[in-house]
């Protein structure tokens, strides 16, 4: 892993804490409805439980990504439509039969307001959530906000391959190489920008910036405490790895899940190990070391019941 450069001795202040500061005053009297999961924090409290409290201010609804609002559903797995317990808002989900917010959703909304922790990489399906929201909110003639937030492995790090446009699904919508260096403000503009989907040329988009953040910083400079980003990415390290490893993973091998540590091994019970250890002795990766591992994937509830080649 590169060195890290040394911390600024200011913490990130992200964009929900920037407008928690504002007193929400842009959202003043209208009917917001929320795109979140468990990552929607300001100030160690969540943006959805901010809202409900603030003065002026109508939280009508809530949109859930894949894994869930509460990011308990594990990869792949529907996300169905609740009641959020807590807030008493119904939380519609966006990773079931619809992937895009339907005209019931926004029915009522005033404004459509998005805050979710992406990990930096093409496939991690939040950056497809957004577009589609982006669509959803042109259509709707509503505003359309992106609460900023950093890219964990920074905003100077770009590599992979640029997506192929027939390759195009719901786990890779964009024109961006694998680890893209965007945040999701950056992206939401590009998205809008770039015209790399249809229908946005009149959407009225909104990015809070955050404060504090330089493109050079990856997480661990940020001052942020992570917060799991989806059942198989329980911490930074996770993020780290998961660009590379992520591709591995869609081959016939389990890529770590069902372990305490999710894509920091691979293996199968066809795999020589030895004999592979030696291929990848002669064909050297820069910045990249592996270790023979031995190990039994476990059925995990909420993180990775089935794992593949589970026991």
């Amino acid at each position: 892993m590169p060195a890290m450069a040394n911390v600024s001795p200011r913490p990130v202040i992200v964009g929900a804490e920037v407008l928690l500061a504002r007193q929400f005053a842009p959202l003043a009297g209208k009917r917001v409805g929320l795109i979140a999961n468990q990552t929607s924090l300001a100030n160690g409290s969540h943006l959805a439980d901010l809202l409900k409290a603030a003065p002026g201010v109508t939280l009508a609804a809530i949109l859930a990504p894949e894994h869930g609002f509460r990011g308990a559903i594990e990869a792949g797995a529907s996300v169905r439509h609740a009641i959020d317990e807590k807030t008493g808002v119904p939380v519609w989900s966006l990773y079931g039969r619809a992937r895009k917010p339907t005209p019931a959703m926004l029915r009522g909304i005033d404004a459509l307001l998005f805050d979710v922790q992406d990990i930096g990489a093409r496939f991690y399906t939040y950056i497809s959530t957004l577009g589609l929201a982006m669509q959803a909110a042109a259509a709707a003639k509503i505003p359309f906000i992106v609460l900023d937030r950093p890219n964990p492995l920074g905003g100077d790090y770009v590599a992979g391959f640029v997506l192929e446009g027939s390759l195009r699904s719901f786990v890779g919508q964009y024109p961006i190489p694998i680890v893209h260096g965007l945040t999701v403000g950056e992206i939401a503009r590009m998205i809008k920008g770039e015209a790399w989907l249809e229908g946005l040329q009149q959407l009225d988009l909104e990015v809070v910036k955050m404060e504090n953040w330089q493109r050079t910083m990856r997480w661990p400079e940020t001052q942020l405490a992570w917060v799991p980003t989806s059942p198989n990415i329980p911490t930074f390290q996770s993020a780290l790895l998961y660009p590379g490893i992520g591709l591995v993973g869609e081959t016939n091998v389990n890529e770590g899940r069902g372990t305490a540590t999710p894509f920091a091994v691979f293996g199968a019970p066809w795999l020589a190990a030895p004999r592979l250890m030696a291929q990848l002795e002669r064909t050297p990766l820069a910045g990249v070391r592996f270790e023979a591992a031995s190990y039994v994937p476990v059925s995990i509830p909420g993180v990775a019941k089935r794992p593949r080649f589970v026991g």
